[in-house]
């Protein structure tokens, strides 16, 4: 901070559950995000159910994206996402793609470009990974991001599993 003037990022969480309830899992994470020290919540898409990702059995996802108005830095707001999960019963045991309470990614922070063992920006998958994509679309359209370009022009992946909006 300079001379009392604090700088406000854009960012973009991805978000996830397929355990206890996804939706209320989801709804209650957005409360929390929208509460979070020095941060506002300014968007977030609809929610989306997805069909399980990594070919482990389970039940399918429900899926999000939340735009914030940050003050945090990535590592501090990545830190808040991941106390966020573990109120919300979440544990990283070590299973990749495994059933979840909830999962919160940081997708994107301003036009930060990082790439470490706990966090990379923009995340890795973005472009792959529609039930991220679409969420992202649709309340970021016009964001530019660090080697992908425009989220509204990134191509759907046929590849991907099902995807329906849920109303």
């Amino acid at each position: 901070m300079s001379g009392g003037l604090a700088h406000w990022y854009p960012a973009y969480v991805g978000l996830g559950s397929n355990l206890g309830r996804p939706v209320r899992q989801l709804e209650s994470a957005l409360d929390r995000l929208a509460s979070l020290q020095s941060t506002r919540l300014v968007a977030r898409s609809a929610f989306y159910r997805s069909a399980p990702f990594g070919g482990i059995e389970q039940p399918d996802f429900v899926n999000a994206v939340a735009a914030l108005l940050t003050q945090l830095g990535p590592p501090d707001l990545l830190e808040a996402l991941l106390a966020i999960e573990q109120q919300h019963g979440r544990t990283r045991d070590g299973a990749h793609w495994g059933p979840r309470t909830l999962d919160l990614d940081l997708l994107a922070h301003g036009s930060s470009r990082l790439e470490g063992p706990d966090l990379t920006l923009p995340h890795p998958g973005i472009a792959e990974r529609n039930f991220v994509l679409l969420p992202l679309q649709e309340v970021a359209p016009e964001l530019v991001l660090p080697g992908l370009g425009r989220i509204a022009c990134l191509p759907v992946n046929r590849q991907q599993p099902r995807i329906s909006r849920i109303d």
